[in-house]
């Protein structure tokens, strides 16, 4: 979206307000994507609230006009950040192994896949974990990350309707276990660590079934 910053004023790169809009590259070095990571990376340090456009302008060593270039408020960028922790964790339900076979091996594809995503969106999705339903954007984050919960809390009943998990353990229990175990891993995974994350995920799955499988 085109805001005022783009018509009046050159970018902090010194760009024409003739040039046209549609690369959105402002300043060297920070296209859209990487001001956003760097957003998020100060909303996890700092808190979303206690972070303002100067403390950005400031950790990017831009202007506030550069950064407006790209994102019409701090709030879209929360908005954006949220969306992409939780579009790839509802893409997970959308995959061919996550909605055919057996229940038991859809929700072992549901978790493979959280931890896939997990990894690949570390900052998103820890951002994702620690907002707090303080703003409407995130009210709106909280409800889809209950019904992605929903649908996984579904697959556990639906795999111990089919007798292939146990059935003493209730299914919301079982779920909040599995992916209290699946979070914890924004607080200690260090991409550059020895595991990548398809053998995270395999030890994630080695933990969770091997509890529940009878």
């Amino acid at each position: 979206m085109t805001t005022a910053a783009d018509t009046t004023a050159p970018d902090a790169a010194g760009s024409s307000p003739a040039e046209p809009t549609g690369a959105r590259r402002g300043r060297p070095g920070y296209d859209q994507a990487g001001i956003l990571a760097v957003a998020v990376a100060a909303f996890i340090e700092h808190g979303y609230d206690a972070t303002s456009m100067g403390v950005l302008a400031e950790r990017l060593g831009v202007s506030k006009s550069a950064i407006y270039h790209h994102f019409d408020s701090k709030e879209q960028m929360l908005d954006r950040a949220l969306s992409e922790a939780l579009d790839g964790l509802e893409g997970v339900l959308a995959t061919d192994a996550a909605t055919s076979g057996s229940a038991s091996d859809r929700l072992a594809a549901v978790l493979r896949g959280a931890v896939l995503v997990l990894v690949d969106k570390l900052p998103y999705v820890t951002l994702l974990l620690r907002v707090r339903g303080n703003t409407d954007i995130e009210r709106r984050a909280l409800a889809r990350r209950r019904a992605f919960d929903r649908a996984v809390t579904q697959l556990v009943v639906d795999a111990g309707a089919e007798g292939s998990l146990r059935s003493d353990i209730d299914a919301r229990v079982a779920e909040r276990l599995l992916f209290g175990m699946i979070n914890s891993i924004v607080e200690w995974y260090r991409p550059e660590g020895p595991e990548d994350a398809e053998r995270l995920a395999d030890d994630v799955l080695a933990v969770a079934f091997d509890g529940l499988r009878r």
